[in-house]
């Protein structure tokens, strides 16, 4: 396996839904294709781009927002810091106008319509999700890349051999299991410890640490807006948001203005097992619909799988530990080095490896989290880990409409809940006697992918995406 360093804020990304493989990806892919016309000098010199989508992007790209994200990001925007509510705007301007002004500073016509193509019959062998920009040049000449969305808002440009900075050389090298347990042994550190020692490599830990609580305060915001905000989600099958409803009914008649004020509400409900349930869905809930409707959050490793780690995380500060920003850097530390070892030995993309990739992924990586968190060994750690993924193995992505919607979003609520079960289940046991090592699981995921028909790898060509009449709503 060659040498991939990935950092903890390349799983922890901030931006904006419904997909990181097919929103977040294919935006990044149209601002870097951008930066490499202005490295050559030819950005000023462009008459006309057509965008082609292929495979996955193009069979659900739609659904996904894919042709309003490559729109979003020809104009010059960027994931992390656009307003939400600008994002239509933008884009009914350039479809009314039928002009583009690419990286924010040259005009061009581009019709949206005939602009971007949807190559559904096509793929490219590389990834399932690939993308081609073509342009024209005054001078009669034309130029053309490609990009491939290989999931979690990681891009690769075709000839490239990896999508992140293969020149860092970490003090703790990781690219299995095996290889962070030998680590961990050998010097005593905490998973958390260990990759905080890598993060050094990229930046001091002061910002470290200031950027993993930006972090938390995205997620934070992204569970607490999706909690008190009413509606239908967009894209047609009149799905209604519920993490409002159920926020509303646990809550009862408190009221509460602001996230310090819902937060000891919460607190104050009690322990009992169906409350604090129901507020882990809740979380899951609110982060998700968010996504679904083009709202800010954090991959996790993905945009699908967004809500699992927040609300686990969530729960581990409201439920049990309380909110010490120390113990919240540690937790997402843990989670992003479980999240980037399935992404070296697997894959955390949906159009690669089905929903296994992404809600089963995430809830490894909560999993893994809470654990150390709640005074787990490193070992019982990986062994949540392993539990969380072996009971997810061979989940189809099966979107209906091709809309992160049903079943996504209730997926989120499960592999939260997964994770906290797994978590616990290690905590109570002795991983000397397991039978499953965290890499066997990874393998077995990466082996259950290959196998795995294409109409069940984010098509919308099987499952429930073709059992399930779209003129019905879910529940």
């Amino acid at each position: 396996m060659s040498y991939e360093p990935i950092s903890v804020f390349d799983i922890f990304k901030i931006g904006v839904g419904p997909s990181s493989s097919h929103t977040l990806g294919p935006w990044r892919a149209a601002q870097r294709f951008l930066q490499s016309l202005e490295t050559q000098g030819l950005l000023d010199t462009v008459t006309s781009i057509q965008v082609l989508l292929y495979g996955s992007l193009a069979k659900t790209g739609i659904g996904h927002g894919t042709d309003i994200a490559v729109q979003l990001g020809l104009a010059g925007t960027d994931p992390v810091t656009i307003p939400v509510d600008s994002i239509q705007p933008v884009i009914r301007r350039i479809a009314e106008a039928k002009k583009i002004k690419l990286a924010g500073k040259l005009e061009i016509d581009f019709d949206p319509e005939t602009a971007i193509g949807f190559l559904s019959s096509e793929t490219l062998p590389f990834h399932s999700n690939a993308l081609s920009f073509l342009v024209r040049l005054n001078d009669g000449g034309s130029i053309s890349e490609t990009y491939y969305s290989v999931g979690g808002g990681f891009v690769v440009k075709e000839g490239e051999t990896t999508g992140v900075r293969s020149t860092v050389q970490l003090p703790f090298p990781i690219n299995t299991a095996n290889d962070l347990l030998r680590w961990s042994i050998k010097t005593g550190l905490a998973i958390n410890e260990i990759v905080l020692e890598n993060e050094n490599a990229w930046r001091s830990e002061a910002d470290t640490r200031e950027g993993l609580l930006k972090i938390w305060e995205v997620m934070r915001e992204c569970i607490y807006r999706g909690c008190h905000t009413d509606g239908f989600l967009p894209g047609g099958l009149n799905v209604r948001r519920r993490a409002s409803g159920l926020n509303r009914k646990l809550l009862k008649d408190t009221v509460v203005s602001d996230y310090e004020s819902w937060a000891k509400a919460i607190r104050q409900g009690g322990m009992g097992f169906n409350y604090v349930l129901d507020w882990v869905s809740c979380f899951a809930l609110a982060v998700n619909e968010e996504n679904a409707s083009f709202g800010r959050v954090v991959t996790a490793p993905t945009n699908g799988a967004a809500g699992v780690v927040p609300a686990v995380l969530m729960y581990f500060v409201l439920f049990t530990e309380g909110e010490e920003m120390d113990k919240v850097t540690r937790f997402l530390l843990t989670a992003a080095e479980i999240g980037s070892i399935f992404k070296k030995g697997a894959t955390i993309s949906a159009a690669m490896g089905g929903c296994q990739a992404e809600i089963g992924v995430s809830s490894a990586m909560a999993a893994a989290a809470l654990t150390e968190a709640s005074g787990g060994s490193q070992r019982q750690a990986m062994m949540a880990a392993e539990i969380a993924m072996e009971h997810h193995l061979g989940m189809t992505c099966d979107p209906i409409a091709g809309l992160v919607q049903v079943p996504c979003i209730e997926r989120n609520t499960m592999g939260a809940i997964k994770a906290i079960t797994a978590s616990q289940l290690a905590l109570q046991s002795t991983p000397d006697f397991a039978k499953v090592s965290l890499d066997a699981v990874i393998k077995t995921m990466w082996d259950t992918a290959q196998d795995m028909n294409y109409k069940y790898k984010e098509t919308a060509d099987g499952g429930l995406a073709i059992n399930v009449p779209l003129s019905l709503p879910e529940c």
